[in-house]
């Protein structure tokens, strides 16, 4: 067997470029992963909600002692996150659409998420700043 038959049998070695996919590590990944991560986030809480809300069907004094638990300043941090999750989400599905229907969505895709990250931090921070003062007495 000569030297030019066996490099025929053998796979050819794969190129490396470097460059990955075209989202690994890049902002249309990461905008992905926040958006799968906050809407499963946001449905636990309604499937959560859905059935504490029932509990006032079944017994009004479990639902009462149920909704006395959610009184404290941990729970508080809780629906910030929540509250955090819903604004992501509702920013970023804006984003998301524009880029799926807007011809130029594509062409501005890194701007808009990084209006989408203000918005979220000027809106988000005021809520959690008035939340916060409200749970802690102030």
């Amino acid at each position: 067997m000569s030297t030019a038959t066996t490099a025929q049998q053998s796979p050819p070695a794969e190129k490396k470029s470097g460059r990955g996919t075209l989202y690994r590590g890049k902002e249309g990944m990461w905008s992905w992963v926040g958006h799968r991560i906050t809407g499963v986030v946001i449905f636990l809480f309604l499937l959560v909600h859905v059935l504490d809300t029932a509990l006032v069907r079944v017994s009004p004094e479990a639902y009462d002692a149920v909704i006395g638990t959610y009184k404290n300043w941990y729970m508080a941090l809780g629906e910030s996150g929540l509250v955090a999750a819903v604004i992501y989400h509702a920013f970023n599905g804006i984003r998301i659409v524009l880029v799926d229907f807007w011809k130029k969505g594509t062409k501005y895709h890194k701007q808009m998420l990084w209006a989408v990250m203000i918005l979220w931090v000027v809106v988000f921070g005021a809520f959690f700043v008035r939340h916060m003062m409200l749970v802690l007495g102030g």
